[in-house]
Formats: structure tokens, C-alpha cells, sequence
């Protein structure tokens, strides 16, 4: 359906303006685009008064099957030539309803009081729609207002990731630090625990005192003095040391001479010393546990200054190594007494003729140089020679304590006679009632002086070994008694060997040849093919020498768990 109105004057135009509304409303035309119909068409027709001339405006209600409404202004056809030339302006608006126009319905001139009614018409669609604009707006403003709280809070969580990251930052940092830290800790505390090894691994004070630069070179120091001085001289001998080292002797606290403050717990700053002014120097006292010194450790450092846990590190092993000095110091003193001790326990060997003796010992390497080994020949006052060699349980001082007792009751025992297993059996009764947690081993040889015979007795002790003069080895293993001052009564027995010019008989003790990993019986063994390769002229012309050269290769090994004790008894040929 098609309706058309011819439009020149402002009134028409406004009549054909309402005409349109009011089809538009009731092709049930929503409202707003009702209003935008309306009011785009009154601004168009408003430019065609403009121009002047005839205008035409149709209003096609297309079918249902398109439910659109369309308003076309163009010139009027033959009306005016000018205006033909425009385009025809066309706005489209939906029709849901297109059928519902009534059938009287057109551009017909509408009275006043309808056109009234129009105009209040349009301004309740206007109002319409400005509610509607106005709700919009609202809706627009709230969006707005939640946009900028989503923006708000975006910012927030922008800044709070960022702070988040700067903590996390921080936190790898700090935690990059303290691994670091921990890995140098770790790395100090392995450094003292292997220097403390190292200067404990030695009771010999010249060996800690070579090693001490081995130790902090290059490492923790570029330069490495180490001064030492006697408490009672060497402090006041003049000497070509720095002040700082005087001054760390003189007051036992470590200093620091340099051009600038070092910074180092626990140390005294000084200037620089004159010695070296250009270089920086720590300087250590080395101390006793009982605070006593011993002599200053002086270092140059590696770089420019120490940091100040180094500083820390060489303070605690300057402490050990105080410490192993000192416990190299004792022991040395403890050893000189002990072997000062064992010397003056050991017999001197009687001249016999016909008979040529030759004894050595050999303390442990390690501990202290003495123990329960020992040997001792001395006359009976029949004449025969009594040789013995022994071994009391236990090393050190004790022992050789004990042995010298065990030492002076033989012969004190021996003075009244009784042939070697009566003096074993009176050794052992006296072990059992005066020492009862004492125990030894032992094997007596006596020599007649009248006749080639040896009478020999052995209690728990490695057996002899009798060398004949044509080199065969035979070992005196007859049966002999049990170790002295275990708790039970023994009778140990003698035992007869005829000797022949030339024979040469060994006494030992076990440390000679027993070994933990092999045990004693290959030790014999080795003794016995040692002995017997040896020659029986170096054995005549010369019995001391031919001691060493016997025990040289029997003590190839230089560490020696036990003492060692030997005692040859040579028959002239």
C-alpha cells in the first residue's frame, strides 16, 4: 500500500509529517524508530521548503513477507525542473504490523484539534525516547562507573603483581645470597676441618710449622710468616718483626696494621707497619689452651683486605694450630723422657767368651716411644749365662713400668738358681697374687759354660728360632707353658738343645713378626728364611752389623704398630 502527498507550504509538510507518525503507529512501528522516522523526515522536508518548489512524499507499506516501511521524498514530476536533478531521499523503518493500517488512513487535511493531538503525540514518543536515553545513560554511567572500578582494580592488581614480583625479586635475591653464604660457610668449615686434619696428623712441631703456609697460600693469604719464641729467651732477642706481631704477642689479641681500617671482628687495627708500609697485614698469636703463647702467625692477603668471615676462619686456625703446637711440644718432651726412661731400662749385654750377644729395639711409631718389650742377659753363680726377652701387655709408660718390675724379680729369682722354666713359674705366681691384671709372655735360654748346651723355656711367647752352622733353621716350638698371670697354676718345663760351633740362636718378640693382615706364623717363617740366607761368616766377624741386616728386610714397612725387640746369641765356631 502506497500513499503520496504533495508538499509546498510549511503546513503541508507539517500535516504530511503527522500523517506519517500516525501510519507508522499504527503499523505498530517500535517507538523509537517512529521518532526517528518522523524527525529525520521533518528535517528533510524542512530542507525541500528550503529549496522551494513542489515536493512529493510517498509512504510504501511493503508486504508482509519484507514488514518494512518506507518514507521516499523526491521532487514532484513536472513541478519543478531544478529540483528534479536531487536524489530522492529514502528512509526504511520495520513494520511488524503492516496490515493493521486503517483503510481511511491518507493525506487527508487534518483540522486543528488533530494536528494538536499529533503534536502531543510526538511529544509523548519523544518523551518515550528520552526515557529511554536516559535509562541508557544511567545504564552507561553505571558501566562507566564499573569500567572504572574494573580499571581501578586492575591497576591495583597491576600494582600488586608488581609489588609481588619485586618481593619475589627480592626473595631469590636474598635467597641467592644465603645459598651463597651457606656454600662459603660450608667451604670455611671444610677448610678448618681439613687443616685441623692436616696439623693434627703430625706430633712433630717443625712438620705443623712447614705446613701452615702450605695450608693458607694462595688461598687466604699472598705471604705467610710464622715466628716462634721460647718463654723464657727467645721473647726478648731483638728481631725483625713488624710492631703489630710484637704487639699480638705481647697482648694475645690479633692485629690489623694498614693504611685503613680492616673491619675484622675481633681484631686491633694499627698503622701500617714500617717494615711494609704499602701492604696490609694480620697478625695471629698462636696460644696454648692455657693461653701461654707460642709465637705470632703473620699474613699478607691474597687481595686488597680479608673479608672479615676469612678473617674469622684464619683466627680459628690460627687457635688449632696453637693447640697441635703445643700438643707436638708435650709429646716431644713426653717422648724424650720415655726414651730417656727406656734407655735406662735396658741392660747392657755382659761379655762372655765363646758366646757374642747382640740386642735391638725399636719402639712403635706411634705414641710414645716405650713400652713392655724388653731383654736382658746377666751370669747365675753356677756361671751359665741367663739371656731373656720378654712382653708385657699394653704400651707406654705403664708397661714399661711393669716390665721393669718383671725385670728385677727374674733376678732377683735367678740369684737362688733353677733353670729357666723354674724362674718362668716363679714369674708367673708372682703376676698372679701381686699383679693380678697384669700379664706377660717370655722365653729364658741358658747357656752352660762347661758344655755346648742350651736349656731353653717359653711361656705364651713366640718360640726361638736356632740357626744351625751349616744354615739350616729349626724353631724351638716344643711345647711351651702359658702366659704368665693368667689365673690358673702352671709348672712350665724345661727344654735341652746341644749346640754346635757356629749356631746362632734368635729371640724375639712378636712386634717383629707379627702383622695384622697375615698374622705371626708367616712372620716365623720370614724370620727363619732370613736367618738362614745369612752368611755364617758375617755372623762371627761381626754380630752387630748382622742384626740390622737381619731385621732390615723383616721391617720393610716403616709403620710399626708394636714394639719391636731382638736378642742374638752367637756360638763361636
Amino acid at each position: 500500500m502506497t500513499y503520496v502527498w504533495r508538499i509546498e507550504t510549511v503546513t503541508e509538510a507539517a500535516r504530511a509529517r503527522i500523517a506519517v507518525a500516525r501510519l507508522a503507529a499504527e503499523c505498530a512501528v517500535p517507538t523509537v524508530e517512529r521518532t526517528r522516522l518522523a524527525t529525520a523526515l521533518g528535517g528533510h522536508l524542512r530542507q525541500c521548503l528550503a529549496k522551494g518548489g513542489t515536493w512529493e512524499l510517498r509512504l510504501e507499506a511493503s508486504p508482509a513477507g519484507e514488514a518494512v516501511l518506507r518514507a521516499v521524498v523526491s521532487p514532484s514530476p513536472g513541478a519543478n525542473a531544478d529540483a528534479s536533478v536531487d536524489t530522492p531521499w529514502t528512509l526504511t523503518v520495520p513494520c511488524p504490523e503492516p496490515g493493521r493500517i486503517a483503510a481511511g488512513a491518507g493525506p487527508e487535511s487534518e483540522d486543528p484539534a488533530g494536528l494538536a493531538e499529533a503534536l502531543l503525540g510526538a511529544d509523548e514518543d519523544t518523551a518515550v525516547v528520552l526515557e529511554m536515553l536516559a535509562e541508557k545513560e544511567e545504564l552507561v554511567a553505571f558501566h562507566r562507573e564499573e569500567l572504572h572500578q574494573t580499571n581501578q582494580g586492575v591497576l591495583a592488581l597491576h600494582a600488586e603483581l608488581d609489588a609481588a614480583g619485586r618481593a619475589q625479586r627480592e626473595a631469590f635475591a636474598a635467597e641467592r645470597r644465603a645459598r651463597e653464604e651457606a656454600e662459603n660457610a660450608r667451604r670455611r668449615l671444610r677448610f678448618l676441618a681439613d687443616a685441623s686434619a692436616a696439623l693434627n696428623a703430625s706430633l712433630n712441631h717443625d712438620e705443623i710449622v712447614r705446613r701452615l703456609p702450605e695450608l693458607l697460600v694462595p688461598r687466604y693469604a699472598d705471604g705467610v710468616d710464622v715466628w716462634l719464641f721460647d718463654e723464657e729467651d727467645d721473647r726478648h732477642r731483638p728481631t725483625a718483626h713488624p710492631g703489630a706481631a710484637v704487639l699480638a704477642a705481647r697482648t694475645g689479641r690479633p692485629q690489623y696494621a694498614a693504611d685503613h681500617p680492616g673491619g675484622l671482628p675481633g681484631v686491633d687495627d694499627r698503622p701500617p707497619s714500617a717494615l711494609d708500609p704499602a701492604r696490609p697485614l694480620l697478625c695471629i698469636p698462636l696460644l696454648t689452651p692455657r693461653r701461654a703463647p707460642l709465637g705470632v702467625l703473620t699474613l699478607w692477603p691474597p687481595g686488597e683486605r680479608w673479608d672479615p668471615d676469612d678473617a674469622v676462619t684464619l683466627i680459628e686456625l690460627a687457635r688449632r694450630a696453637g693447640i697441635a703446637m703445643d700438643n707436638a711440644r708435650r709429646f716431644e718432651h713426653n717422648r724424650d723422657i720415655a726414651e730417656t726412661l727406656q734407655r735406662a731400662l735396658l741392660t747392657e749385654l755382659p761379655t762372655t767368651p765363646g758366646l757374642s750377644l747382640a740386642a735391638r729395639y725399636l719402639p712403635a711409631t706411634h705414641g710414645l716411644n716405650v713400652g713392655g718389650d724388653w731383654y736382658d742377659a746377666f751370669r747365675q753363680r753356677d756361671g751359665s749365662l741367663i739371656t731373656v726377652i720378654g712382653d708385657v701387655t699394653g704400651h707406654g709408660l705403664h708397661a714399661a713400668v711393669m716390665m721393669s718390675q718383671l725385670r728385677t724379680a727374674l733376678r732377683a729369682y735367678a740369684v737362688d738358681g733353677g733353670g729357666p722354666g723354674r724362674l718362668l713359674t716363679r714369674l708367673h705366681d708372682y703376676l698372679r697374687h701381686l699383679q693380678p691384671d697384669l700379664f706377660a709372655t717370655a722365653v729364658i735360654a741358658r747357656f752352660h759354660p762347661d758344655e755346648p748346651t742350651l736349656t731353653w723355656a717359653a711361656a705364651g711367647h713366640p718360640p726361638p728360632v736356632l740357626r744351625l752352622p751349616d744354615g739350616r733353621v729349626r724353631v724351638l716350638d716344643a711345647k711351651p707353658g702359658a702366659m704368665l698371670g693368667i689365673p690358673l697354676r702352671q709348672e712350665i718345663a724345661d727344654h735341652t738343645e746341644r749346640l754346635t760351633p757356629g749356631a746362632t740362636l734368635a729371640l724375639y718378640t712378636d712386634g717383629l713378626v707379627e702383622r695384622r693382615a697375615r698374622g705371626i706364623d708367616p712372620g716365623i717363617e720370614r724370620l727363619a728364611g732370613v736367618l738362614g740366607a745369612y752368611g755364617s761368616d758375617a755372623l762371627d766377624t761381626d754380630l752387630e752389623k748382622s742384626a740390622d741386616g737381619i731385621l732390615r728386610p723383616l721391617l720393610s714397612d716403616s709403620e710399626r704398630e708394636d714394639d719391636v725387640c731382638l736378642l742374638l746369641c752367637h756360638l763361636h765356631g
